[in-house]
């Protein structure tokens, strides 16, 4: 049996959910982190020693880290499949990189401050979400002359930046309007495998 450990409140955990349910994979999905505790259990811990989520078993093989899923799912399902030529798989690659080292985590003050935080630092949440503002620039430039973010059908690469662009969409904050980044998001988000990952509010 698949199993999935992670809430879905979790940006990285929707996108191994949105991943799992575009490849059509049946599995059971269990919530873990935040609230529900389990991460700091030693047979939690003795899956995925970070004690974070999500963490993909299946068969005996365990993964974790959101993207190292999203990878492995489009190896094994053709659903999901990375471009044969190796220039575009490491333009995939490339955006994978860009969306957990710099584009999350652009966001990440605002998110914490905005919903976890008791008295919100209104300097920190200004601060990320100019940060984050360059970013969208990058990623909505990026999408002006393209319908995904790499080559002309829907991956993985999409899913991750999807998953990070439903979060910054759906902050309480203003915006600059991004019309190529908000035209993609509305497309893909309309996908059925979008629905269970996308389908509980931010926070």
């Amino acid at each position: 049996m698949r199993k999935l450990w992670g809430r879905l409140t979790s940006v990285n955990v929707q996108k191994a959910v949105w991943g799992l349910d575009e490849a059509g994979l049946v599995y059971e999905r269990i919530d873990a982190g935040g609230a529900f505790g389990i991460v700091s259990d030693p047979a939690y811990r003795a899956l995925n020693p970070n004690g974070l989520v999500p963490t993909l078993e299946e068969d005996g093989f365990v993964l974790w880290e959101s993207n190292a899923i999203l990878r492995y799912l489009a190896a094994t399902c053709p659903a999901l499949g990375l471009p044969e030529d190796p220039r575009a798989r490491a333009h995939v690659d490339q955006w994978l990189d860009w969306q957990a080292t710099t584009f999350t985590p652009a966001m990440r003050d605002a998110f914490w401050q905005l919903f976890r935080a008791p008295e919100p630092d209104r300097a920190l949440i200004a601060q990320s979400l100019k940060n984050t503002e360059a970013q969208a620039a990058i990623l909505d430039a990026h999408l002006a002359d393209r319908d995904y973010v790499v080559g002309d059908r829907f991956a993985i690469a999409d899913i991750a930046l999807g998953c990070a662009a439903h979060r910054w969409l759906n902050l309480p904050a203003e915006r600059v309007e991004r019309p190529a980044l908000r035209r993609w998001y509305e497309r893909i988000a309309a996908r059925p495998g979008a629905a269970k990952a996308l389908g509980e509010p931010i926070g």
